[in-house]
């Protein structure tokens, strides 16, 4: 028996980003780390949780990339609140904070990820492809021929 490899991937799919943190730059450079990787995607902001309930209203992202800490509600709180209402939406939370201290605690609470801010260049695009699967990456499909 062979088997055969075959890379799949929904190229048409444009992927649809919620990204929701009290700081511009970072907004923008999360932005621009994802387009890198995924150059049809489209991003719409939120700089608190009360906008993100608002976009999420209004929208059907994909992924939403969640700060822990922002102005108001904390992410925490957002957290359960999305997870409560749009419970197949994957959460990635995105903190300054190290993974010791929170990354257990945002899985607990229905985050699909964690990556910390320091690191979003190198973990950021493979955390979204994990939790994307064949809609945002190739995905390999072992066939027996």
């Amino acid at each position: 028996m062979l088997q055969v490899v075959i890379a799949a991937r929904n190229a048409d799919k444009t992927m649809d980003i919620l990204i929701a943190d009290d700081h511009a730059n970072v907004r923008r450079g999360l932005r621009e780390i994802l387009l890198d990787a995924f150059s049809g995607a489209r991003f719409s902001e939120a700089t608190n949780g009360d906008e993100v309930l608002v976009q999420l209203a209004g929208s059907q992202p994909d992924v939403l990339l969640l700060d822990i800490n922002m102005p108001g509600r904390s992410g925490f709180e957002v957290l359960k609140d999305v997870k409560r209402i749009y419970s197949k939406l994957p959460v990635i939370m995105v903190s300054v904070q190290p993974e010791s201290q929170y990354a257990l605690r945002c899985l607990n609470a229905g985050a699909s990820q964690y990556v910390n801010k320091d690191s979003a260049s190198e973990e950021l695009v493979p955390a979204v492809r994990r939790i994307m699967g064949n809609g945002a990456m190739p995905a390999a499909i072992p066939i027996a021929i």
